[in-house]
Protein backbone atom coordinates (compact mmCIF):
# COMPACT_ATOMS: atom_id res chain seq x y z
CA UNK A 1 0.00 0.00 0.00
CA UNK A 2 2.80 2.47 0.82
CA UNK A 3 4.18 2.22 -2.71
CA UNK A 4 0.92 3.70 -4.01
CA UNK A 5 1.82 6.97 -2.30
CA UNK A 6 5.30 7.20 -3.81
CA UNK A 7 6.41 8.93 -7.00
CA UNK A 8 9.60 7.79 -8.80
CA UNK A 9 11.30 11.02 -7.69
CA UNK A 10 10.40 10.37 -4.04
CA UNK A 11 11.71 6.80 -4.25
CA UNK A 12 14.96 8.00 -5.85
CA UNK A 13 15.49 10.61 -3.12
CA UNK A 14 14.85 8.07 -0.39
CA UNK A 15 17.32 5.59 -1.92
CA UNK A 16 19.94 8.29 -2.38
CA UNK A 17 19.63 9.29 1.25
CA UNK A 18 20.01 5.69 2.39
CA UNK A 19 23.06 5.10 0.21
CA UNK A 20 24.79 8.32 1.27
CA UNK A 21 23.89 7.84 4.93
CA UNK A 22 22.26 11.26 5.20
CA UNK A 23 20.47 12.08 8.47
CA UNK A 24 16.72 12.60 8.47
CA UNK A 25 15.57 16.24 8.20
CA UNK A 26 13.69 15.52 11.44
CA UNK A 27 16.83 14.96 13.47
CA UNK A 28 17.00 17.50 16.30
CA UNK A 29 13.79 19.20 15.19
CA UNK A 30 10.72 19.87 17.33
CA UNK A 31 7.76 17.85 16.06
CA UNK A 32 4.29 18.38 17.57
CA UNK A 33 1.81 15.53 16.99
CA UNK A 34 -1.84 15.73 18.02
CA UNK A 35 -3.96 12.67 18.69
CA UNK A 36 -0.78 10.97 19.86
CA UNK A 37 -2.30 8.70 22.51
CA UNK A 38 -3.21 5.86 20.11
CA UNK A 39 -3.58 4.74 16.51
CA UNK A 40 -1.91 6.71 13.75
CA UNK A 41 -0.59 9.37 16.14
CA UNK A 42 1.09 6.83 18.38
CA UNK A 43 2.68 4.99 15.46
CA UNK A 44 3.88 8.30 13.99
CA UNK A 45 5.45 9.27 17.31
CA UNK A 46 7.56 6.11 17.30
CA UNK A 47 8.56 6.60 13.66
CA UNK A 48 9.58 10.24 14.20
CA UNK A 49 11.51 9.34 17.36
CA UNK A 50 13.52 6.78 15.39
CA UNK A 51 14.61 9.62 13.10
CA UNK A 52 15.78 11.81 15.95
CA UNK A 53 12.87 14.20 16.24
CA UNK A 54 12.12 15.92 19.56
CA UNK A 55 8.47 15.10 20.22
CA UNK A 56 5.68 17.15 21.72
CA UNK A 57 2.78 14.72 22.12
CA UNK A 58 -0.74 16.10 22.46
CA UNK A 59 -4.02 14.33 23.28
CA UNK A 60 -6.92 14.43 25.72
CA UNK A 61 -6.34 11.04 27.42
CA UNK A 62 -3.58 11.66 29.95
CA UNK A 63 -2.87 8.04 30.91
CA UNK A 64 -2.64 6.78 27.35
CA UNK A 65 -0.53 9.76 26.35
CA UNK A 66 1.89 9.13 29.20
CA UNK A 67 2.14 5.49 28.12
CA UNK A 68 3.21 6.59 24.64
CA UNK A 69 5.69 9.10 26.04
CA UNK A 70 7.32 6.42 28.17
CA UNK A 71 7.45 4.05 25.21
CA UNK A 72 9.20 6.69 23.11
CA UNK A 73 11.84 7.26 25.78
CA UNK A 74 12.30 3.52 26.30
CA UNK A 75 13.18 3.35 22.62
CA UNK A 76 15.80 6.06 23.06
CA UNK A 77 13.73 9.02 21.92
CA UNK A 78 12.82 12.35 23.51
CA UNK A 79 9.22 13.29 24.18
CA UNK A 80 6.99 15.47 26.31
CA UNK A 81 3.29 14.84 26.87
CA UNK A 82 0.68 17.60 26.90
CA UNK A 83 -2.93 16.91 27.81
CA UNK A 84 -4.99 19.39 25.78
CA UNK A 85 -8.57 19.49 24.56
CA UNK A 86 -8.24 21.03 21.10
CA UNK A 87 -11.87 22.14 21.14
CA UNK A 88 -11.17 24.37 24.18
CA UNK A 89 -10.02 27.74 22.85
CA UNK A 90 -8.50 28.93 26.12
CA UNK A 91 -6.69 25.63 26.71
CA UNK A 92 -5.15 25.71 23.23
CA UNK A 93 -4.10 29.35 23.60
CA UNK A 94 -2.41 28.57 26.93
CA UNK A 95 -0.70 25.52 25.44
CA UNK A 96 0.62 27.44 22.44
CA UNK A 97 1.90 30.25 24.68
CA UNK A 98 3.80 27.80 26.88
CA UNK A 99 5.27 25.87 23.95
CA UNK A 100 6.52 29.05 22.28
CA UNK A 101 7.96 30.31 25.57
CA UNK A 102 9.92 27.06 26.02
CA UNK A 103 10.97 26.30 22.44
CA UNK A 104 10.72 29.56 20.55
CA UNK A 105 9.07 27.80 17.64
CA UNK A 106 7.76 24.41 16.57
CA UNK A 107 9.45 23.10 13.42
CA UNK A 108 6.85 20.52 12.40
CA UNK A 109 3.17 20.26 13.26
CA UNK A 110 1.16 17.09 12.56
CA UNK A 111 -2.59 17.70 12.83
CA UNK A 112 -3.73 14.13 13.36
CA UNK A 113 -6.39 14.36 16.09
CA UNK A 114 -9.91 14.05 14.78
CA UNK A 115 -13.27 12.35 14.85
CA UNK A 116 -15.12 10.49 12.15
CA UNK A 117 -18.83 10.05 11.77
CA UNK A 118 -20.72 7.98 9.21
CA UNK A 119 -24.41 8.83 9.20
CA UNK A 120 -26.80 9.42 6.30
CA UNK A 121 -28.63 12.70 5.86
CA UNK A 122 -31.87 10.87 6.56
CA UNK A 123 -30.68 10.32 10.12
CA UNK A 124 -29.14 13.78 10.46
CA UNK A 125 -32.02 16.21 9.95
CA UNK A 126 -32.23 16.96 13.69
CA UNK A 127 -28.52 16.45 14.47
CA UNK A 128 -26.81 19.71 13.52
CA UNK A 129 -24.63 19.14 16.59
CA UNK A 130 -22.92 16.25 14.76
CA UNK A 131 -21.63 18.73 12.19
CA UNK A 132 -20.66 21.29 14.83
CA UNK A 133 -18.73 18.78 16.94
CA UNK A 134 -16.95 17.38 13.90
CA UNK A 135 -15.89 20.82 12.71
CA UNK A 136 -14.75 21.69 16.24
CA UNK A 137 -12.11 18.96 16.38
CA UNK A 138 -11.32 18.36 12.70
CA UNK A 139 -11.12 21.97 11.53
CA UNK A 140 -11.16 24.58 14.28
CA UNK A 141 -8.80 22.59 16.54
CA UNK A 142 -6.02 22.35 13.93
CA UNK A 143 -6.72 25.92 12.84
CA UNK A 144 -6.10 27.22 16.37
CA UNK A 145 -2.74 25.46 16.46
CA UNK A 146 -1.73 26.60 13.00
CA UNK A 147 -2.60 30.23 13.63
CA UNK A 148 -0.90 30.14 17.03
CA UNK A 149 2.34 28.54 15.82
CA UNK A 150 2.61 30.09 12.36
CA UNK A 151 4.09 33.50 13.31
CA UNK A 152 7.10 31.85 14.98
CA UNK A 153 7.57 29.50 12.02
CA UNK A 154 7.58 32.43 9.63
CA UNK A 155 9.94 34.40 11.85
CA UNK A 156 12.50 31.58 11.88
CA UNK A 157 11.89 31.05 8.15
CA UNK A 158 11.18 27.37 8.51
CA UNK A 159 8.16 25.30 9.34
CA UNK A 160 6.03 22.52 7.98
CA UNK A 161 2.43 21.54 8.74
CA UNK A 162 1.10 18.07 7.94
CA UNK A 163 -2.66 17.64 8.00
CA UNK A 164 -4.11 14.14 8.16
CA UNK A 165 -7.23 14.56 6.07
CA UNK A 166 -8.98 11.90 3.99
CA UNK A 167 -9.29 10.57 0.48
CA UNK A 168 -12.94 11.48 0.94
CA UNK A 169 -11.89 15.00 -0.06
CA UNK A 170 -11.65 13.53 -3.56
CA UNK A 171 -14.06 10.57 -3.30
CA UNK A 172 -17.04 12.47 -1.76
CA UNK A 173 -18.38 9.29 -0.16
CA UNK A 174 -22.08 9.30 0.84
CA UNK A 175 -22.96 9.21 4.56
CA UNK A 176 -19.76 11.10 5.45
CA UNK A 177 -20.98 14.65 4.87
CA UNK A 178 -20.00 15.92 8.33
CA UNK A 179 -16.59 14.25 8.38
CA UNK A 180 -15.51 14.96 4.81
CA UNK A 181 -16.74 18.56 4.93
CA UNK A 182 -14.61 19.24 8.01
CA UNK A 183 -11.52 17.68 6.45
CA UNK A 184 -12.10 19.50 3.16
CA UNK A 185 -12.16 22.80 5.05
CA UNK A 186 -8.73 22.04 6.55
CA UNK A 187 -7.40 20.82 3.21
CA UNK A 188 -8.50 24.00 1.41
CA UNK A 189 -7.35 26.37 4.16
CA UNK A 190 -3.88 24.83 4.10
CA UNK A 191 -3.53 25.07 0.32
CA UNK A 192 -4.28 28.78 0.53
CA UNK A 193 -2.11 29.34 3.62
CA UNK A 194 0.80 27.59 1.91
CA UNK A 195 0.65 30.11 -0.92
CA UNK A 196 0.79 33.00 1.53
CA UNK A 197 3.75 31.56 3.48
CA UNK A 198 5.70 30.26 0.47
CA UNK A 199 8.26 33.06 0.67
CA UNK A 200 8.88 32.32 4.36
CA UNK A 201 9.80 28.66 3.71
CA UNK A 202 6.74 27.52 5.66
CA UNK A 203 4.95 24.72 3.85
CA UNK A 204 1.89 22.50 4.18
CA UNK A 205 1.13 18.90 3.22
CA UNK A 206 -2.37 17.44 3.09
CA UNK A 207 -2.22 13.66 3.50
CA UNK A 208 -5.44 12.37 1.98
CA UNK A 209 -5.34 9.11 3.87
CA UNK A 210 -7.34 6.07 2.76
CA UNK A 211 -8.96 3.68 5.23
CA UNK A 212 -6.70 2.87 8.20
CA UNK A 213 -7.37 0.07 10.67
CA UNK A 214 -7.97 2.06 13.87
CA UNK A 215 -10.61 2.23 16.58
CA UNK A 216 -12.25 5.09 14.68
CA UNK A 217 -13.70 2.71 12.07
CA UNK A 218 -14.67 -0.06 14.48
CA UNK A 219 -18.34 0.97 14.75
CA UNK A 220 -18.92 0.57 11.00
CA UNK A 221 -19.65 -3.07 10.22
CA UNK A 222 -18.90 -2.62 6.51
CA UNK A 223 -15.27 -1.86 7.33
CA UNK A 224 -14.60 -5.08 9.24
CA UNK A 225 -13.38 -6.86 6.09
CA UNK A 226 -12.55 -3.86 3.90
CA UNK A 227 -8.92 -3.36 2.77
CA UNK A 228 -7.19 -0.94 5.12
CA UNK A 229 -3.71 0.27 5.96
CA UNK A 230 -2.10 -0.55 9.28
CA UNK A 231 -1.22 2.33 11.59
CA UNK A 232 2.46 1.60 10.94
CA UNK A 233 1.93 1.99 7.19
CA UNK A 234 0.07 5.24 7.80
CA UNK A 235 2.94 6.49 9.99
CA UNK A 236 5.38 5.69 7.19
CA UNK A 237 3.36 7.93 4.86
CA UNK A 238 3.31 10.76 7.41
CA UNK A 239 7.06 10.57 7.89
CA UNK A 240 7.45 10.91 4.15
CA UNK A 241 5.21 14.00 4.30
CA UNK A 242 7.41 15.46 7.04
CA UNK A 243 10.72 14.73 5.38
CA UNK A 244 9.88 15.53 1.76
CA UNK A 245 7.21 18.24 2.24
CA UNK A 246 5.03 17.55 -0.80
CA UNK A 247 1.89 19.64 -1.23
CA UNK A 248 -0.47 16.65 -1.27
CA UNK A 249 -0.18 12.91 -0.76
CA UNK A 250 -2.93 10.75 -2.18
CA UNK A 251 -3.58 7.33 -3.70
CA UNK A 252 -4.25 6.60 -7.40
CA UNK A 253 -7.86 5.49 -6.98
CA UNK A 254 -8.76 8.79 -5.31
CA UNK A 255 -6.98 10.78 -8.02
CA UNK A 256 -8.78 8.80 -10.73
CA UNK A 257 -12.15 9.30 -9.04
CA UNK A 258 -11.52 13.03 -8.86
CA UNK A 259 -10.79 13.19 -12.58
CA UNK A 260 -13.81 11.07 -13.53
CA UNK A 261 -16.01 13.28 -11.34
CA UNK A 262 -14.87 16.36 -13.24
CA UNK A 263 -15.57 14.69 -16.59
CA UNK A 264 -18.82 12.90 -15.70
CA UNK A 265 -20.22 14.25 -12.42
CA UNK A 266 -23.71 12.79 -12.75
CA UNK A 267 -22.32 9.36 -13.54
CA UNK A 268 -20.20 9.36 -10.40
CA UNK A 269 -23.21 10.61 -8.42
CA UNK A 270 -25.24 7.65 -9.65
CA UNK A 271 -22.48 5.15 -8.91
CA UNK A 272 -21.94 6.58 -5.42
CA UNK A 273 -25.70 6.45 -4.74
CA UNK A 274 -25.90 2.80 -5.80
CA UNK A 275 -22.83 1.91 -3.78
CA UNK A 276 -24.14 3.62 -0.65
CA UNK A 277 -27.36 1.58 -0.84
CA UNK A 278 -25.29 -1.58 -0.39
CA UNK A 279 -23.88 -0.34 2.92
CA UNK A 280 -26.62 1.01 5.22
CA UNK A 281 -26.03 3.07 8.35
CA UNK A 282 -24.36 1.16 11.16
CA UNK A 283 -26.29 0.03 14.21
CA UNK A 284 -24.38 2.62 16.26
CA UNK A 285 -25.39 5.42 13.88
CA UNK A 286 -29.03 4.38 13.91
CA UNK A 287 -29.09 4.07 17.71
CA UNK A 288 -27.51 7.48 18.19
CA UNK A 289 -29.97 9.07 15.77
CA UNK A 290 -32.87 7.59 17.73
CA UNK A 291 -31.54 8.92 21.05
CA UNK A 292 -32.21 12.44 22.40
CA UNK A 293 -30.26 15.22 20.73
CA UNK A 294 -28.05 15.65 23.80
CA UNK A 295 -26.53 12.17 23.36
CA UNK A 296 -22.88 12.27 22.39
CA UNK A 297 -22.41 10.92 18.89
CA UNK A 298 -19.67 8.60 17.77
Amino acid sequence: MNLLFQTPVAVARRLAGAVLGLPSPLEGRTVLITGASSGIGEATAYAVAERGGRLLLVARRAEELERVRRAVEERGGTAEAWTVDLTDEEAVASFVEEVLARYGAVDYLVNNAGRSIRRSLELSYERIHDFERTMAINYFGPLRLILGLLPAMRAQRFGHVVNIVTWGVQMKAPKFSAYIASKTALDTFSRIAGRETFGDNVTFTNVRMPLVRTGMIAATEAYSTAPAMSVEQAAHVIVRALEERPITISVPVAKLTEVVTLVAPRLTDALAWMGARQFPDSAAARAAAAAPATTESR
